[in-house]
């Protein structure tokens, strides 16, 4: 499994050491709201930690947590995984950090390592991302990474705002 780093965070692969962070994170209403709209349950918090470790295990990537290079604090997590977890799909990319670390650049530090694992490691040809309508603070961070709007879609009855970049763009970018 793959532990990846940046300047000021360590993204582990999700796991049971990990479940205290995650089910305080994945419970708190403000950073469900765009995602689910409802806080995780203990279960299901434990089943996702479960499923992600699956994945780790068959695919070789999935969800990491991201921890405080410093403190060990968990301040989010994200992930490279299929759309739709089917691998026929394109790659996604996506994200979710504690309210008190939003706008400290935490996201799009973690979203450029991962876009780089995605890229060089897995040779991915694009990296899709999803995120609601009003979610204007994941909409500038999926700018920040050089994905472009490609319109609204819906995701489980509800509508989603799309954003891709393809390998060759992102690399462009990056040497730029």
């Amino acid at each position: 499994m793959t532990v990846l780093t940046t300047d000021r965070l360590r993204l582990e692969p999700m796991d049971s050491a990990h479940y205290a962070g995650l089910r305080a994170l994945n419970s708190d209403p403000v950073v469900m709201r765009y995602i689910t709209g409802a806080a995780e349950t203990p279960d299901e918090t434990r089943a996702v930690i479960e499923r992600v470790q699956g994945r780790w295990r068959t695919v070789g990537y999935s969800w990491w947590s991201f921890l405080d290079r410093e403190t060990g604090e968990l301040v989010g997590a994200g992930c490279i995984q299929h759309l739709g977890h089917d691998p026929a799909n394109p790659h996604e990319i996506g994200w979710r950090l504690w309210p008190e670390h939003w706008g400290k650049g935490y996201a799009i530090e973690a979203a450029r390592r991962m876009a780089r694992f995605a890229f060089e490691e897995l040779d991915a040809p694009l990296l899709c991302a999803i995120c609601d309508p009003d979610n204007a603070a994941s909409a500038r961070v999926m700018h920040k990474l050089g994905m472009r709007y490609q319109g609204e879609e819906s995701s489980h009855g509800s509508p989603v705002s799309v954003y891709r970049v393809e390998r060759a763009a992102w690399l462009a970018g990056q040497a730029a």
